[in-house]
């Protein structure tokens, strides 16, 4: 089996479980639109440039992202698992695709209190 006939099977295998989102968040992955920031302190977020070109916080361990896309369909009407954002990062990890930038303890705070 060749390397692109395997990217076609799991593609399509992620769009039966995730839908739509999944081929967009291949697309976040393949444009390296997926940052991981860790701190000192062991603390990480990731930042996820979206297709609108907004920047959206993820929080892989508890399961969030800051999109109103999750807010809606996942918290709210429960028709999704996850959001395109959340899945290219669980993709990134997979992967281990991630950009990654280290910042101060101070300065992750202050991203995470930032308001928008």
């Amino acid at each position: 089996m060749t390397k692109k006939s395997v990217q076609i099977k799991y593609k399509h295998r992620l769009k039966f479980i995730f839908g739509s989102s999944a081929i967009q968040a291949l697309d976040l992955v393949d444009r390296q639109s997926v940052t991981l920031i860790s701190s000192p302190s062991g603390r990480c977020v990731y930042q996820v440039l979206g297709s609108s070109g907004k920047t959206y916080t993820c929080l892989a361990s508890c399961h969030y992202c800051s999109c109103p896309a999750f807010a809606f369909s996942v918290l709210r009407k429960s028709d999704s698992l996850l959001c395109k954002h959340l899945l290219a990062v669980y993709l990134c990890q997979v992967m281990r695709a991630c950009q990654q930038v280290s910042v101060s303890d101070k300065q992750l705070t202050d991203m995470l209190m930032e308001k928008k």
